[in-house]
């Protein structure tokens, strides 16, 4: 099950695209977080969904959010897809153990061997404060980002 809002996000190091570590309390006290589990880098659902984000990005950076998104591929497929399709945030290797991430948010899907679509938007304080998820072949919508971006405001 996957986790719930208001909840602790759990802090992870993964290794980016370019064999770089990324830590997501790094980001505390700078900027809030969109951490976008998404199955596999090269399919088509998953490409059409990070190419929306790609030419959307100042949608996140307007709302002083980093964009991160997360697989169970390995950096150099990250990378390699990455650069392909000009993305310009990181892509985060969930490679081994293989989807430990994606398990410690619950959004791992056993059965296939990856994670599911899924979105957690992360306060600078680390608090989940928006997430949603799609069923299995759905793609996520930019409406559904606005709405979580939405989240992260003060009132």
């Amino acid at each position: 099950m996957a986790l719930e809002n208001d909840t602790q996000a759990p802090d992870f190091v993964l290794t980016n695209q370019f064999g770089q570590s990324v830590q997501l309390s790094q980001f505390r006290g700078e900027k809030s977080v969109a951490l976008v589990f998404f199955p596999l880098a090269f399919s088509g659902i998953c490409s059409n969904e990070l190419c929306e984000l790609r030419d959307n990005l100042s949608l996140f950076a307007d709302s002083g959010v980093e964009l991160i998104g997360i697989s169970v591929d390995s950096r150099h497929t990250l990378r390699a897809w990455g650069e392909q399709e000009g993305y310009e945030f990181s892509l985060l290797a969930d490679f081994w153990p293989h989807g430990g991430v994606a398990k410690e948010y619950g959004v791992f899907l056993d059965a296939k061997g990856f994670a599911n679509r899924a979105t957690f938007l992360i306060d600078q304080s680390g608090i989940i404060r928006a997430s949603f998820i799609t069923a299995p072949g759905e793609a996520r919508s930019l409406a559904a980002y606005r709405a979580a971006l939405d989240e992260l405001q003060p009132a």
